[in-house]
């Protein structure tokens, strides 16, 4: 079998055992700042589990794109090293939600395993098999319902063993879902029927010749905090199942592999790499490894920017970065390639893998074009990281130069610091390696003794190339282990939240759709600092949970509605339901909304502060949207609906939206793309909005299923969490649909409510990430007016007509650059001048020999610097010219030194004495250097010391 046909009969299977087919989510986690990248089968039905959230169905089943390469789960630096390591697998799952448990699960398992292959199953070898499941500790029992489950079922009693938490016991985190899980192992070995190699040592032992295929995780606790540290499980009342088997594992078996790098799922990317480079693929060599991470590294490259995932410097992006650049080293240090090749690769893998996962042909050209950009990047980079090496070594222990010993100045490199040159420029440790040890370097490293950290040194030159790797490799895990994925957390861990969403009388009914006022809202709930409460009090802010209500809960980048809450009376009596307002005016309370957002599925909250009275638990209040921002917010919303697909048709499809922030005053749109957008395409971007709104199209919402809404063509935005029936808003165009997208916010009821749109701002945010901020309506038309206020004044000034002004501020721009040159001009004769003025044009001392001038030049920029370095050098033909300024807090230095004498006087070694009087550092080449420090009034000891240091050198 292949493994595409794997796949589908492991889908088909379970449709036909009562499960849904559900696609894979992207690679990039919907809503879950906890993850890098998706990386299991389950994350898409976190919230399920949880009991947050409702499927239609109780079954389902999925083949699930997965990356692990980052944070707990990361697979990276093992890629090419085992068998059976990638970066990129697929996950297929069968899970229950309440409905089966372990009898049925196990049951499946074993039937689809086992059962004949002529009948849509995989026909394995039961005596192949292995069977673990939990041996319980002090906290949990033993699980030996399952195990008498498997043998019942047909395993053998001694093929069924039992291991400890580490292996066996399966939690979401320390508190919540959790429960034993069982393993299915397969001995891939020649000899099945001999238990000196068939044997149960080696199920979670030595060797690889035993590996799982198949993890059965069955939820039936919640581990409850009964008070801090100490925890209790509770049975949960709808025990669940959540399966995974990995397809690159259980191809290899069914296709009798040892390696799953072997299995028709990645050989074809390793030949096409193979035959790239020229080569055979021999698996054993170092070429070989090389193969392989090209080809995980390919498959994880081309489905991560295909789900909107780009090369960048933070989180998930830094981590694509990483395993871009890893092969492209690769490529280039061990097989070779001396020009763009990874691209290549990762094309191949959009022709071998676009029908289980068509997104990867709708993103060919994108994919091509951003690893041609990243590969172009990392050539640079990689010139830049050798750079910072070089940096790294001129800070050496100098005492034995001359009398001025700075060691105490500029301390040794450190593995961390070529650590962080390889995790941030990746420079390759090979490569610093063969130059730290051809330059003689000594390198600091810690030493843990005692328990205490200490610091000791060493020539890298005595260190092995393995030993200098691990050194260094040592260094950059504890850089990583640092490192953390800064993002907002989520209120959805608040106990209180979850707790009141899982509650059936605390659910909100949202009416903002139809209306901005509702009048008979009851309050459900009142939060206080975490806690729930029975009232607020004037002057309180808190948290108010309401039936109903129409304040648009933050999400898809539109921001919560704000407004009040207003409860009115008729005499003394407070309003409740059976005790409706009468037609009065007084106000028993007022609160203002100033947030409303939804942390759990089903549960809106409203963030209040009371300016007067109290509220209460039962109370009816009338719910109030501030009508005119969330007008404006309107406007904004749709007006960025037009603009995505506007962007879509001017620069091309690969554009996806990436975030935004939909606001009453402006809109923000981050989209993939390479490179700045021009005027003429921002002018056409503005045009083809704005003829929308002129035409003042209907904007139509319909409510569907999302499988329905996904075959109509409706655009979904990733990293975004959608329920089982989603609303999709269409905008006409001429002659077809202009606009079609998923999405639960508020829009304008035709496009002619926008008024006006106007781009404010284009810039990059991320490799290939593009931000654009914008108005409408009017704010739109406030910048309008801003700008022919401004143009008039200009005008004014000049004297000139609103049509000649370009062409005077051309003329103006014109004249004042060559007043500027005649500036410098003239700086530059009155330095040269009163060089050549000083005693008969020559200002320079011999020093032990060597004509030596050094002076101050602080009406110069940094070229006009080195422009007067130049013509004095020309001017005393052999020695050396020192020249300093002062500017903005600051001192600057620059040294050269003619041929005749830079190996006996070097610039770097001048400047690198001199640099620190001025309170900085400096460096450079031999024949000319720079540098500088905060400390401008001691630019004239620096430039008297520098008489010295050469004499010194000299000497």
């Amino acid at each position: 079998m292949t493994g595409n046909e794997i796949r589908e009969t492991f889908l088909s299977y379970f449709e036909r055992n009562g499960h849904t087919r559900v696609p894979s989510s992207p690679l990039l986690p919907a809503n879950d700042p906890t993850l890098l990248f998706t990386n299991a089968g389950m994350n898409q039905f976190k919230d399920v589990f949880l009991g947050l959230e409702k499927r239609e169905y109780l079954r389902a089943c999925s083949s699930q794109k997965c990356v692990r390469a980052g944070g707990k789960h990361n697979d990276l630096d093992e890629v090419g090293k085992t068998a059976r390591h990638q970066t990129f697998f697929e996950m297929l799952g069968n899970f229950s939600f309440g409905d089966y448990f372990k009898r049925e699960a196990i049951q499946y398992a074993w039937d689809f395993l086992t059962g004949r292959s002529d009948e849509g199953k995989l026909g394995l070898d039961p005596e192949r098999l292995w069977f673990t499941v939990f041996g319980g500790d002090d906290e949990v029992p033993a699980d030996e319902e399952a195990a008498a489950l498997w043998i019942e079922i047909g395993a053998r009693p001694e093929r069924v063993l039992r291991f400890g938490r580490k292996d066996n016991f399966w939690q979401m985190a320390e508190t919540g879902p959790c429960g034993p899980n069982s393993e299915i192992n397969y001995y891939l070995g020649e000899h099945p029927e001999d238990p000196d190699f068939n044997r149960a040592d080696l199920v979670n032992g030595p060797g690889d010749t035993t590996m799982e295929i198949w993890n059965l995780v069955f939820m039936q606790y919640n581990r409850v905090e009964v008070e801090p540290g100490k925890y209790k499980l509770e049975p949960l009342p709808k025990p669940s199942v959540d399966t995974g088997m990995g397809l690159e594992r259980t191809t290899a078996i069914l296709q009798g592999k040892f390696s799953t790098y072997d299995t028709d799922l990645i050989q074809p990317m390793i030949g096409f790499t193979a035959g790239l480079a020229g080569r055979n693929y021999e698996p054993k060599t170092q070429e070989g490894f090389a193969m392989r991470v090209v080809a995980d590294h390919a498959r994880a490259t081309a489905l991560l920017i295909a789900d909107g995932i780009l090369p960048g410097n933070e989180g998930r992006n830094y981590v694509l970065r990483k395993i871009m650049r890893r092969a492209i080293y690769q490529g280039r240090h061990t097989l070779g390639f001396q020009d763009s090749f990874f691209h290549k690769v990762t094309n191949f893998v959009v022709d071998q893998m676009h029908e289980p996962y068509p997104e990867l042909e709708t993103q060919r050209n994108f994919i091509e074009k951003m690893v041609k950009l990243e590969e172009e990047r990392f050539g640079n980079t990689l010139t830049v990281g050798l750079k910072k090496l070089e940096e790294l070594i001129q800070r050496v222990d100098l005492s034995e130069v001359g009398e001025r010993p700075v060691a105490n100045r500029w301390a040794l490199p450190s593995a961390k610091d070529v650590a962080r040159l390889n995790d941030t420029y990746g420079l390759p440790i090979d490569l610093a390696y063969a130059v730290l040890t051809t330059e003689k370097v000594e390198i600091m490293f810690e030493v843990v003794i005692g328990g205490n950290r200490n610091l000791d040194k060493t020539r890298v030159e005595n260190l092995t190339e393995d030993e200098f790797r691990q050194l260094i490799g040592e260094a950059v895990k504890e850089l990583q282990q640092s490192f953390e994925i800064k993002t907002r957390q989520s209120d959805k861990s608040d106990p209180t939240h979850v707790a009141l969403s899982r509650r059936t009388d605390t659910k909100t009914a949202f009416k903002g759709y139809e209306a901005t006022r509702v009048d008979e809202a009851k309050i459900l709930a009142l939060i206080n600092e975490g806690n729930e409460v029975q009232s607020l009090g004037e002057g309180d802010e808190g948290e108010v949970v309401l039936d109903q209500t129409p304040f648009y809960a933050e999400s898809g980048g539109q921001v919560g509605d704000v407004g009040r809450l207003v409860s009115r009376t008729h005499g003394s009596e407070r309003v409740t339901q059976s005790n409706p307002p009468a037609t009065t005016d007084g106000t028993d309370f007022i609160a203002s909304v100033v947030d409303a957002y939804s942390p759990t599925q089903g549960l809106i909250v409203h963030k209040v502060k009371v300016e007067k009275g109290s509220l209460k638990v039962g109370d009816i209040v009338s719910a109030e949207v501030d009508l005119e921002k969330r007008d404006a917010t309107r406007r904004n919303h749709t007006a960025t609906h037009l603009m995505h697909a506007a962007l879509r048709e001017v620069l091309g499809t690969h554009v996806k939206q990436g975030g935004s922030v939909v606001a009453p005053n402006y809109l923000r749109f981050d989209f993939s793309h390479y490179q700045p957008l021009t005027t003429s395409e921002i002018e056409e971007i503005e045009n083809l909005v704005n003829y929308h709104i002129l035409r003042n199209e209907p904007v139509e919402t319909n409510e569907m299923a999302v499988e329905e809404a996904m075959r109509s063509g409706a655009m979904a935005l990733f990293g975004e969490k959608y329920g089982e029936k989603v609303r999709v808003l269409s905008i006409k165009g001429a002659e077809d649909i202009f606009s079609k997208e998923l999405c639960g916010g508020t829009h304008v009821r035709a496009t002619g409510d926008i008024g006006l749109f106007k781009i404010t701002s284009d810039e990059s945010i991320a490799s290939g990430v593009r931000r654009i901020r914008a108005i409408t309506g009017v704010d739109a038309f406030e910048r309008f007016r801003e700008t022919e206020a401004i143009v008039d004044k200009v005008a004014s000034g000049l004297r000139t007509s609103r049509a000649d002004l370009s062409v005077q501020v051309e003329r103006l721009q014109e004249e004042l650059k060559k007043a500027r040159r005649e500036v410098d001009d003239l700086r530059m004769k009155i330095a040269t001048g009163a060089a050549s003025s000083s005693k008969n044009g020559d200002e320079s001392r011999d020093v032990a020999g060597v004509r030596v001038v050094a002076r101050e030049a602080s009406g110069l920029d940094a070229a006009g610097m080195r422009q007067l370095s130049d013509t004095l050098l020309a001017r005393i033909k052999s020695g050396v010219v020192v020249l300093g300024r002062t500017g903005d807090g600051k001192a600057s230095l620059i040294v050269r030194t003619s041929p005749d004498i830079s190996k006996r006087v070097p610039a770097g070694q001048v400047i690198k004495e001199l640099a620190p009087i001025v309170g900085g550092r400096g460096g450079g080449k031999s024949d000319m250097a720079e540098g500088g420090g905060n400390q401008p009034d001691k630019l004239a000891e620096a430039l008297e010391a520098s008489y010295k240091i050469v004499e010194r050198l000299l000497g």
